[in-house]
């Protein structure tokens, strides 16, 4: 598979951490396998109906990404999230509003990296990385939507300045149940 090191109309989307080994690349087709199964695993916690096959992956990738690191304007912009040269998770920047220079935050990382420590610095890692990128596109605005069963993660969202911005009462039908979810935002 012949694949971009770059986004066509965004050649420079890559960023280093201040601290630390952290760094953002654009995803390429290899990250596809690990991505594949880190989805598969956080079913309750992503917006995905139900498992993923390979097959689906590969024509997601082939169809949906590949095409958008050519386009002047894609829906979104999607990100390998490294420690070191390792792959410890992936983002995007999605639901891309180039008018209204707004976008969603998306964020997975390994299952293996949910204790709270590395959940809590991997997520600070990410937002320190991708809000200088954002901004470099010219997005005013940044928002995420988090299941209240991810209760952990919205002190990190305000602690990285993103303040609860709306409440999605029963929006989401998790694990048998109808959950709430809140919505947060940042100005760039």
């Amino acid at each position: 598979m012949n694949w971009p090191d770059s986004y066509t109309h965004f050649p420079t989307l890559t960023s280093n951490a201040y601290q630390g080994d952290y760094s953002l690349r654009p995803i390429r087709w290899e990250d596809r396998t690990n991505i594949l199964q880190w989805r598969n695993e956080q079913l309750d916690v992503l917006r995905q109906i139900g498992p993923l096959s390979p097959d689906q992956q590969d024509t997601y990738f082939q169809e949906i990404v590949l095409p958008q690191f050519a386009q002047e304007f894609p829906e979104q912009l999607m990100f390998a999230f490294l420690h070191g040269s390792e792959l410890i998770g992936y983002g995007a920047l999605v639901h891309i509003h180039w008018g209204d220079h707004r976008a969603e935050i998306s964020f997975l990382t390994s299952p293996e990296r949910h204790d709270h420590d590395t959940f809590e610095s991997d997520w600070n890692h990410y937002l320190s990385l991708l809000k200088p990128i954002a901004a470099r596109l010219g997005l005013h605005k940044l928002t995420t939507e988090t299941y209240e069963i991810r209760r952990n993660l919205i002190p990190i969202l305000e602690a990285n300045g993103m303040i609860q911005e709306g409440l999605l009462k029963e929006h989401h039908f998790v694990n048998g149940e109808f959950i709430d979810s809140l919505v947060h935002g940042v100005i760039l």
